[in-house]
């Protein structure tokens, strides 16, 4: 019989509805694997234990009529994204005491759908790494072998869902944040369209790189939660596409995007690195899948070369200098000072040009790809990375260098504002999970999440789980991250 855990999280919205299960019994389901596992993987920074089952409590005594897909769901929110009450760290010890008086507006969405909380998942400082190995929690560890990274910085939230701690996640993506976990942890990371969720009500700046989205296990399940994020909001910076007939979760349920043309490529577009051969054989196993669907994959230069990365790296300083009290700047780590003191000697003549220059640069990539309606390549050069190998020389400027190698794709496509989302296609030798990127064009979301939804049936679905998922507690995982079932 399965688990409770085990069903989808749009599986579980549907059991409550049907009276078998209900929001608190789910709650306190999910809250015991937390207790148990949580910080085996690095999931959380904060449990919200007494406002979950509040929340459940609430879930449960609320009238059919008033529920959604996802009522009465446990979910999680990234550390990163203001909570009304709720200690709030940003990732950094600089903030460790820090409750925000407001929510951000996907979190009073996610509130009003009828989901549950159950608390603030870990990530990196600042959100200025892709790991989550900060001050304040465990590191975020890959739940399909404990020794390598989660990734960030939605790491946390990628550890809880790949280890069954709950079905779904909001997490954020600046430079690959949401899709670089999902690679890593064999789930499925999806980046909207520039302003298709809001920002507010703080933090709608940084060039529009930043948007929040939803990270789980299937294609419904992300769409159900992408329409719960995707609500306008008067005052936003970007006008938001239009969402389709019977919204994001109703296309992927159809999954049919209609014949597309899809541009592939393997080439770095940040960095001149080899591609591991495991990321070009899930991109290669991708291309033959939906080929086989009845698309045209063709070969393509890629949009962006790394004669591009000067610029992106004055952007990624600029976006490092978040205010921080200053009596607490000696409490950020070395990479996030390293950043932050980059960031302070640039010009705002310097970051004007730089944004021109870019925008250009993307003009160009677009004429270069012009007539496909999708682009796929590898989410990542490599196929995992162990927990420390970034920081391990102990220098930060190889360490931003490393992750720069590490991540050549996805950053891209923040600039552009289209949409993309990682997808579990590949694994590698001895069964670690393996992503693909795939992008639409801009504000053409339903298309992108209907063709996903299609090669999810094509690969006969994605939803699978590491040993861990069978760990009873924390004393039932081995240092290689197995977890032993329950006898």
């Amino acid at each position: 019989m399965a688990e409770p855990h085990d069903l989808t999280a749009l599986e579980q919205a549907a059991a409550i509805a049907r009276g078998e299960l209900s929001s608190v019994e789910l709650v306190e389901h999910h809250l015991s694997r937390v207790a148990a596992l949580g910080d085996t993987v690095g999931a959380f920074v904060t449990v919200t234990e007494d406002l979950a089952r509040q929340a459940a409590r609430a879930a449960d005594a609320a009238p059919s009529e008033a529920r959604g897909p996802l009522h009465g769901v446990p979910t999680a929110i990234k550390d990163l994204t203001l909570t009304a009450g709720v200690r709030t760290t940003f990732g950094s010890a600089a903030f460790a005491d820090f409750v925000p008086p407001v929510d951000a507006d996907v979190v009073r969405f996610i509130k009003a759908a009828g989901l549950v909380s159950l608390g603030k998942t870990t990530t990196s400082e600042l959100g200025c790494s892709l790991y989550s190995e900060g001050r304040v929690a465990p590191p975020a560890r890959n739940p399909w072998q404990l020794a390598y990274t989660a990734g960030g910085s939605s790491g946390g939230a990628a550890a809880a869902v790949a280890a069954g701690l709950v079905p779904i996640a909001q997490g954020s993506d600046g430079g690959g944040s949401l899709r670089i976990p999902a690679s890593l942890c064999g789930l499925i990371g999806y980046k909207p369209s520039r302003g298709l969720v809001s920002g507010g009500p703080l933090g709608s700046g940084a060039f529009g790189l930043p948007t929040s989205g939803p990270l789980g296990r299937t294609v419904a399940d992300i769409a159900a939660l992408l329409d719960v994020m995707a609500v306008p909001v008067p005052g936003e910076p970007y006008l938001p596409p239009p969402a389709p007939p019977g919204g994001y979760l109703a296309a992927a349920r159809r999954a049919e995007p209609g014949r597309l043309r899809i541009g592939r490529f393997t080439t770095p577009m940040l960095a001149d690195e080899p591609v591991h051969p495991d990321c070009v054989a899930a991109v290669d196993r991708a291309a033959a899948l939906l080929t086989s669907a009845g698309h045209e994959v063709v070969e393509v230069p890629p949009p962006l070369t790394p004669a591009v990365w000067p610029l992106f790296e004055i952007l990624w300083y600029v976006l490092a200098l978040a205010p921080v009290p200053p009596q607490r700047e000696a409490e950020l780590l070395p990479l996030t000072r390293l950043m932050r003191a980059r960031g302070a000697a640039i010009s705002a003549g310097t970051l004007a040009a730089t944004l021109g220059e870019l925008q250009s640069q993307v003009r160009l990539g677009a004429a270069r790809t012009a007539g496909c309606d999708l682009l796929l390549c590898p989410t990542l050069a490599a196929p995992q990375a162990p927990v420390g190998w970034f920081t391990a020389d102990g220098d930060p400027a190889a360490d931003f260098d490393r992750q720069r190698r590490f991540s050549p794709y996805c950053a891209i496509f923040n600039v552009t504002g289209d949409p993309s989302v990682s997808l579990p296609v590949g694994a590698t030798a001895d069964g670690l999970p393996v992503g693909v990127l795939l992008t639409g064009r801009y504000g053409d979301d339903a298309r992108l999440i209907a063709t996903a939804a299609q090669l999810e049936h094509a690969s006969d679905g994605w939803d699978r789980h590491p040993a861990i998922w069978r760990a009873v507690d924390s004393a039932n995982v081995n240092g290689d991250g197995v977890g032993r079932s329950p006898s």
